[in-house]
């Protein structure tokens, strides 16, 4: 018997986006994290698909993760958003975890948008803030090159967020900064320690996705751009315990703004 590999699966979930959105081809990928859910209005109605009902993709289990694969057309051009992602931490192989992006990008998506919740190391980012990540530290163990399935995997990653695609961003909104986003497994949220070991490294940001979505992203060759919603200050830098509930209702409080500055990023990526 013929093993499936993973790129296969995510070129077969393309194929299915295809069919069931009637648009063969997409150009942008807007990958939405914890609380970013109720941004994905701003960005307009579709063609929604359960990503149960794809080839590959597993159901989100996270508060925050609607698990929907929504085909929107943006001034003429194809933009798929993903309502929720899965995480290491839910259990997954780091294939899964990816899947997502291989998928966008098997469907023709040359730019990545990932956003994410964060905790704040830096203590000048406030709560409700977004922020580009400029670069990331990998902490998690993992990375998606590894395995027997993968070519051309010693990937350079000195590009990994795009200069491009940034500049964009802050063209649209001169006041967005930049900062080093670091990536822990979770689901645990970090200790003081580890908040200060990320701050000694350079990070400013803290969470528990969207590096292994990065990689996975510019082995294929699309240009990837980070966004961070600062929903929490990181442990540490907090007064009080962190709930992961903060975190769903800082993004809700946060959406529509949210909303409209990914619609504007996204329509000058396409430019």
């Amino acid at each position: 018997m013929t093993r499936v590999t993973h790129f296969e699966t995510a070129r077969d979930a393309a194929n299915a986006i295809g069919a069931k959105s009637g648009r063969p081809s997409h150009d942008v990928a807007v990958v939405l994290g914890s609380g970013w859910a109720p941004a994905a209005e701003r960005l307009g109605s579709g063609v929604d698909i359960a990503m149960t009902d794809l080839p590959g993709f597993p159901p989100p289990t996270v508060a925050g993760h609607a698990g929907v694969v929504r085909s929107i057309d943006v001034d003429g051009h194809g933009v798929l958003v993903l309502v929720g992602r899965v995480h290491l931490y839910e259990g997954h192989p780091v294939a899964h975890v990816v899947h997502g992006v291989r998928t966008a990008v098997s469907a023709g998506c040359r730019a990545i948008v990932l956003t994410n919740a964060a905790g704040g190391v830096d203590p000048s980012l406030s709560v409700g803030q977004p922020v580009l990540i400029a670069d990331h530290l990998n902490l998690s163990g993992q990375n998606p090159l590894a395995g027997p399935d993968v070519e051309d995997r010693f990937v350079d990653l000195s590009d990994v967020y795009s200069a491009r695609l940034r500049a964009l961003a802050r063209d649209v909104d001169p006041s967005l900064v930049e900062s080093v986003y670091a990536m822990f497994t979770g689901p645990s949220y970090e200790t003081k320690a580890e908040v200060r070991m990320a701050a000694t490294l350079g990070a400013g940001l803290v969470g528990m996705s969207t590096a292994l979505e990065a990689i996975a992203a510019r082995h294929l060759g699309a240009e990837v751009l980070g966004l961070s919603l600062v929903t929490n200050p990181a442990a540490g830098v907090a007064s009080t315990p962190i709930h992961h509930g903060e975190v769903v209702a800082a993004g809700r409080a946060a959406a529509d703004r949210l909303g409209e500055l990914l619609l504007a990023i996204v329509r000058r990526a396409l430019q």
